[in-house]
Formats: structure tokens, C-alpha cells, sequence
């Protein structure tokens, strides 16, 4: 894997006080999507012999549709007024247990938690709750760049493990991320499986997915971020190379790291001080330690 791109820390002082020259005087506001919420459950009717209607025992949706499951993801989809909702199975003792109520037309069929096993993947953890919806709305990179400096964007190449990056979304809303970056053709699509590990921060994070990973790192800079790649063989350490100013934090898969031509589009490249004799750390937990040190680091 190629070694970090600066000699030095003469180097890296240079780099940053150019882009601090090229980008004096960012601004911006950010656009974190906000909640809601409405009145009672509507009583649902139910199949012969108490069983429910409708279910396919595979896990999957209707065409178009995303089931997500789990208290945390659901009640965080019912209340994001970007978020379409088609219908919700539950548990009585799960609606009784949502923060709010739900509005007096909203489609929802009670249901036992065999039932409902049936509607969600293998094994999966619905607590009561199944929800079908529609996938969130597209977003425009442009529209989430909002150059606080408190705010990173997170920024993943090639991270496809739906468990991997529900975790990384989780992190980023814990610790204020703008949004998470995704090349549409690397990343896993929206999921039970996804929402869950966010816990909820599926419907907090703006998520951008882009065609061409390079050219939306461009767009980056030009909107003011310094773009800092992690690399397990970089020779920097990330605490000392975190500009002051809106950062970037972008990160590989694991095993392989970020492509080549990702990597030439980041102004610098940082490692995690690990001990020696562990080669790396899973995905989600370099992006959640990366995130608390730009939370931390000294103010301008």
C-alpha cells in the first residue's frame, strides 16, 4: 500500500497553509434533517386463525420498498418527515413502547414476534416492530457540504459491508458529521440489516451517493475541506496533521484501503497509533476513533 503522502512535517505545514490560502473565508450551515411525529395507531385486521397477512417469510420488501426493523431504526424512520412510510407490523406491547404516537390513519397490523420473524431476515433482532417504506430521497453532494469545522464528512471507499457502515452512520451522528460519502456503486444499499446497526442514524445523516468517488473529492476541496485518508502505513499520525479548519475523513475497506486514484485525491494521508503487533482495525472502529479526534482537537 502506498505510503503517506507527505515528507515531513515541513511538508504538511506547507500543504496546509496553502489550502488555507485557496479556501480563506469558508462558511456555510448545515442541513441535518429534522423530526416529527402524530396520533394513535388505526386497529388493523388480521388473517384466519390470528395469523398475519401479507408476509413472505423471506425478509424482502415490496418492489421499491426497504423493511426495516429494530425499536431505535423504526421509530427513528416513523419520526423523518423525508421518509415515506407504506405500513408497520407490531407487537402491541412494541407500539406501546414508541415515543410518540402515531397518526390515526397510519397503516399498522398487529402482529405476535413469530409473525414477524418472518418478514425480516434470518435471525434478525425486530423487537416487536417491522416497518416497509420507501428509500430516503437522493441527495446532492453540494447540499450537505456545509463547511463547519465542527461537522467532518465522512467519506468511504469501497466499505461494503452493510453491518460496517450502519455502524460508521452511528458514529457520525454521535459525534456531528455533515454526511456520509459513498460511491453508489461500492456501497451496500439501504437495509434492515444497515438501519439497525445505525440505530437510528439512518434518518439523521445525510447520505450522498455519487457515481465517480474522485471527482466528488474534488467538489470537496472546492467547498473547503482538507481531505485526510487514512492509511495503516502512513508515516503521520492523524492527532498531528488535524487541520483546524472543515476536514474530510476518508476510509478504505478493510485489508485493501482506499484505490489508488482515491488516495491521490486526499491532501494527506494519516495512520492510527496501534500497537505493532495488531496489522489493523475493523472499518467502523477507525472511522469512530477518527471522529472523536476531530471532536477534540484543539480550537484555532
Amino acid at each position: 500500500m502506498p505510503r503517506g503522502a507527505l515528507n515531513g512535517e515541513a511538508s504538511l505545514a506547507c500543504q496546509w497553509g496553502d489550502w488555507q490560502e485557496r479556501h480563506e473565508g469558508w462558511t456555510g450551515e448545515g442541513i441535518f434533517m429534522s423530526k416529527g411525529g402524530g396520533g394513535k395507531p388505526k386497529r388493523a385486521l388480521r388473517g384466519r386463525a390470528g395469523r398475519m397477512q401479507g408476509g413472505r417469510g423471506s425478509g424482502r420488501a415490496s418492489k421499491g420498498a426497504v423493511r426495516l426493523w429494530g425499536h431505535h431504526a423504526v421509530e427513528a424512520a416513523l419520526r423523518n418527515p423525508e421518509r415515506s412510510h407504506r405500513k408497520l407490523w407490531a407487537t402491541r406491547e412494541a407500539i406501546a413502547g414508541l415515543d410518540g404516537e402515531l397518526p390515526p390513519d397510519f397503516p399498522v397490523e398487529y402482529a405476535e414476534a413469530p409473525d414477524l420473524a418472518r418478514l425480516v431476515a434470518r435471525d434478525a433482532p425486530h423487537q416487536g416492530l417491522v416497518l416497509e417504506c420507501d428509500p430516503l430521497p437522493d441527495l446532492f453532494l453540494g447540499d450537505v457540504l456545509d463547511g463547519d469545522p465542527a461537522r467532518p464528512l465522512v467519506v468511504l471507499d469501497q466499505v461494503t459491508d452493510p453491518h460496517n457502515v450502519g455502524a460508521i452512520m452511528r458514529s457520525a451522528a454521535a459525534f456531528g458529521a455533515c454526511a456520509l460519502l459513498t460511491q453508489d456503486r461500492h456501497a451496500p444499499p439501504e437495509s434492515g440489516a444497515l438501519a439497525k446497526s445505525a440505530s437510528g442514524a439512518l434518518e439523521i445523516v445525510p447520505w450522498v451517493r455519487v457515481v465517480n468517488l474522485s471527482r466528488a473529492l474534488e467538489e470537496v476541496a472546492e467547498a473547503g475541506y482538507w481531505r485526510l485518508g487514512l492509511d495503516g502505513e502512513a508515516e503521520a499520525v492523524l492527532a498531528d496533521v488535524l487541520p483546524a479548519g472543515p476536514v474530510a475523513l476518508v476510509l478504505g475497506a478493510e485489508g485493501e484501503g482506499m484505490r489508488h486514484n482515491v488516495m491521490q485525491h486526499c491532501d494527506a494521508h494519516a495512520r492510527l497509533p496501534i500497537a505493532a503487533d495488531m496489522e489493523s482495525l475493523n472499518v467502523s472502529n477507525a472511522a469512530a476513533i477518527s471522529l472523536y479526534a476531530v471532536a477534540t482537537r484543539p480550537g484555532p
